[in-house]
């Protein structure tokens, strides 16, 4: 295997095992806010990672750590529970899948990375397939979950894009440590005043939580974080369609949820989008070193 496959292999992990959120977080924690749980998600293992590295930012890596812990975890996660509560699964897993189309664009007003005709394509065939993988004859339109849906694409974009623009003198370990505390800490004031009273958790919601937190926050960002550093912030975005597949096959396997020929087809034009998202960057110049770690 070549470094660039595996490099791809690696970083496709994470919007992988993104995509058991919706699984994990309706079977075994039910009784959960969404911002409780995103809080959840993000604090504890910002914390556990900084008793273990035991190194905080300095000069104006404070306020560069909390605009993106902002963008990538507070911001991000708020606004798409928004549009989550206020669309149905469907309409809000197409509107969140516009986002490497967002990073393709912001990559070339911050990064001055050229845009690719292909690489467009394949966002807007990655859409096409992501509607046809989640969405229902039923899906309803609301105009406030279709704006903060596209406003967490955003956010995410311009947090992968400025991570690619500020790679730290730290490693992997440390920066997504200082990212995960600075996310979830701004999530605490929000739970406090706005979401209801936290249940007594069961070992089953301890074991839910850690999965979301430890697996699916800390590891898998990490390995994001190496991607975009290794491949660039466009050729890893490309990799998020891969988060409405996974949901969408795991709902089948476990849940007992249909997957008809049309879904079949969105799958296979996701995939087909990711290829083709990668062959448009193939010929691009050379990335800047990977983060230390």
């Amino acid at each position: 295997m070549s470094k660039r496959s595996l490099d791809l292999l690696l970083t496709a992990v994470a919007p992988a095992i993104w995509g058991t959120t919706y699984i994990v977080t309706t079977e075994f924690l039910p009784n959960f806010s969404p911002i409780t749980v995103a809080m959840l998600r993000a604090l504890p293992a910002g914390l556990l990672l900084l008793l273990i590295v035991r190194q905080l930012p300095s000069g104006l890596w404070w306020g560069r750590v909390f605009l993106l812990g902002a963008l990538n975890f507070s911001v991000f996660l708020s606004l798409l529970f928004i549009s989550a509560y206020r669309l149905p699964g469907g309409v809000a897993g197409t509107v969140a899948s516009i986002q490497p189309l967002f990073v393709i664009f912001l990559a070339y007003l911050v990064l001055a990375s050229p845009i690719r005709r292909l690489s467009v394509i394949a966002a807007l065939v990655g859409i096409c397939g992501v509607a046809l993988l989640v969405l229902t004859p039923r899906a309803a339109l609301d105009p406030i979950g279709i704006l903060a849906g596209l406003a967490a694409a955003g956010s995410m974009a311009c947090g992968t894009v400025l991570v690619r623009k500020w790679p730290p003198p730290v490693s992997l370990v440390t920066f997504t440590a200082w990212q995960l505390t600075a996310g979830g800490l701004l999530l605490v004031p929000v739970c406090l005043v706005f979401e209801p009273a936290m249940p007594v958790p069961t070992v089953v919601n301890l074991l839910a939580l850690a999965w979301l937190g430890l697996i699916g926050m800390a590891l898998t960002y990490m390995l994001w974080l190496r991607g975009i550093a290794r491949l660039g912030s466009p050729v890893a975005s490309s990799l998020l369609l891969l988060s409405p597949v996974t949901a969408v096959v795991l709902g089948w396997l476990f849940l007992g949820q249909s997957l008809a020929v049309l879904q079949i087809v969105g799958g296979v034009l996701v995939i087909g989008s990711i290829w083709l998202g990668q062959y448009a960057f193939r010929s691009a110049a050379a990335p800047s070193p990977p983060l230390k770690g």
